[in-house]
């Protein structure tokens, strides 16, 4: 049985460092759709982290399936999913956390596509965590702090198209190992511009989609801002890097710590309350983490062996 390579202190702060950008990064995402429609802040977000470094950022020596892939799973099918459930009633806090599905369909799709087996304590983690995102859906309202049932199941879609882009990642490293992943984020991001724009102007109609860009204010645009530079350009370049260094199952499960920023974050920003059902499910998404990440293992074994120099 193969074992997996631990994380660095470097790797760990980059971690981290995603954590919390997309934990706040649901915060943005409702800011700027209260004042454009969910294609139209995609297109807006990918041109953002792209058009602006096309001529300065290097093109990674990868075939152009990869940056395809990688756009339309990542960009087209999570976003554009994610921000079409926010806007149809998935609250900013329960979005962080279902949208953590990602790690146990990653799992899913790393072994029979990469042939990356999974450990048993990582099974035994999502499973916990799957069962803790089920009550979360079972706890779907009208109500400040929940969510609508069509929101849960596009973000739940959106989640299984994060999945995908995270097999892109690892199917890209063992083309070419040692890529620069800001540049596959720059490049990989122009491939999702024109297909939101023409949902938006198909969805909207193009008088609307030109009202909503004349009418763009400082609140739309910051929040665009964060999503383009930080949650897309840093936050997915430091991803990326993890991925590049580490098999799927040891990254992606740190994703299921967003939800303590997010459901913080949505608190502040608009006042979301989960319900008890969905502070359950939150707390077994967490356990499941620890569990993933072979933390009760090691705490085992460091007791053990710290008892005999207690004696």
């Amino acid at each position: 049985m193969s074992s997996t390579p631990a994380l660095s202190r470097g790797d760990l702060a980059r971690a981290l460092c995603v954590v919390l950008i997309w934990g706040l990064n649901f915060v943005a995402m409702k800011l700027g759709l209260q004042d454009l429609s969910p294609m139209l802040l995609g297109a807006l977000r990918f041109a953002a982290a792209s058009l602006p470094l096309l001529l300065f950022v290097p093109r990674p020596p990868l075939p152009w399936r990869y940056f395809a892939a990688y756009g339309l799973a990542q960009g087209v099918g999570q976003f554009g999913l994610l921000f079409l459930g926010l806007q149809l009633g998935m609250t900013a806090g329960m979005a962080s956390v279902v949208m953590q599905t990602q790690a146990f369909f990653t799992l899913l799709l790393a072994g029979p596509l990469l042939g990356e087996r999974a450990r048993r304590d990582q099974w035994l983690g999502l499973a916990v965590a799957l069962a803790g995102l089920l009550v979360i859906a079972t706890a779907h309202g009208n109500g400040p702090g929940q969510m609508t049932l069509i929101g849960f199941i596009l973000t739940l879609s959106a989640a299984f198209m994060w999945a995908a882009s995270n097999v892109v990642v690892r199917f890209a490293v063992r083309t070419t190992p040692g890529y620069d992943p800001f540049g596959f984020i720059v490049w990989s991001s122009v491939v999702p511009v024109l297909p939101f724009l023409l949902l938006a102007v198909a969805m909207d109609g193009s008088a609307q989609v030109l009202r909503q860009l004349g009418g763009l204010d400082l609140r739309a645009l910051l929040a665009v801002l964060f999503l383009a530079w930080f949650a897309t350009l840093l936050a997915y370049t430091l991803w990326t890097r993890l991925l590049q260094r580490h098999p799927a199952g040891r990254v992606v499960p740190f994703s299921l710590l967003v939800p303590v920023v997010g459901l913080a974050a949505a608190a502040l920003a608009f006042g979301e309350r989960p319900s008890p059902a969905q502070w359950l499910g939150t707390a077994a998404v967490l356990a499941g983490l620890v569990i993933n990440q072979g933390m009760a293992g090691r705490l085992r074994d460091w007791w053990k062996r710290r008892r005999p120099a207690a004696v």
